[in-house]
């Protein structure tokens, strides 16, 4: 994989030192937590617009580019827009730091880099974002790119294209049951520091948390599939982003009901990084 050869290049000793200097600074902690609730802020807003759907309420299914112009169009849009830029820049610098200082003590194993990897490609992800509510804020915004079918072209005009959207749509499955195993287990308590709450709150806490992370699996389940059928079929159309998934959601039967417990649980999801923001031990 090529991010984890970045990340056993021949600097990357050097660089490593350097990265985890950055990431002792207080600033950069600091910059984490804008990052954890910018983060979460968007996706209140994808969920907040799900069950307002659900609840036939208006609302509309949407990614995290349309949450951006979501706040983009509502009252004093631009100043917040411009703060939530400034967190989600934060959020990158800080997936940075986990990818090349090690921050979260992941090790230089095979499964250690294959866990920076990930934080170095949600960086990459989260990068995109905060420049596209970057050129928001400034005008300059060219529209919404390709979109999800639009980069699963590009990659299907690769040589052994269908086969590497399958495996990037298996790879989203495999983060999915990820995000399975950790809602289960209640992995996140590890770096959440919840003693201030009294234990009947931290165990409704817990709880509300498990939920979130188990439904944005769901809706990472659903984006996988559909890539690895893209693949399958070599048509591009049939790929999903997180709107078209919770769209898809929404069609199924008794959908409603259904698109209305994920998007609580996006909900949930956005209080759980709101937490990581306020109590999470850097």
């Amino acid at each position: 994989m090529a991010t984890m050869d970045v990340m056993r290049g021949p600097g990357m000793e050097r660089l490593s030192r350097g990265a985890k200097e950055a990431a002792n600074h207080p600033w950069a902690k600091k910059l984490g937590r804008m990052g954890y609730a910018a983060k979460g802020a968007v996706y209140a807003i994808i969920g907040v617009l799900a069950l307002k759907l659900a609840a036939g309420e208006g609302g509309r299914a949407t990614d995290s580019r349309g949450a951006v112009a979501t706040v983009a169009h509502g009252p004093f849009g631009i100043a917040l827009l411009s703060l939530l830029a400034v967190g989600l820049v934060g959020f990158v610098i800080w997936r940075f730091a986990q990818a090349f200082a090690d921050t979260e003590d992941k090790g230089s194993d095979a499964k250690g880099l294959a866990s920076r990897a990930m934080y170095f490609i949600s960086g990459v992800i989260y990068g995109s974002l905060a420049l596209f509510a970057v050129k928001t804020v400034v005008g300059a915004s060219q529209g919404r790119g390709k979109g999800t079918q639009g980069w699963t072209a590009t990659l299907m005009e690769q040589p052994f294209g269908r086969v590497l959207v399958v495996l990037v749509g298996l790879g989203i499955i495999g983060f999915a049951l990820k995000q399975f195993h950790t809602a289960w287990k209640a992995k996140f308590r590890e770096k959440l520091t919840l003693t201030g709450l009294a234990a009947a709150h931290q165990h409704r806490v817990e709880r509300m948390c498990q939920f979130g992370i188990a439904a944005r699996g769901v809706v990472f389940a659903v984006i996988g599939g559909f890539l690895v059928l893209a693949g399958v079929d070599a048509n591009p159309g049939e790929a999903k982003g997180l709107g078209e998934a919770l769209a898809v959601v929404a069609r199924q039967p008794a959908g409603d009901v259904l698109l209305g417990v994920v998007a609580a649980g996006l909900v949930a999801y956005a209080a759980y990084l709101f937490l990581q923001a306020r109590y999470r031990q850097f």
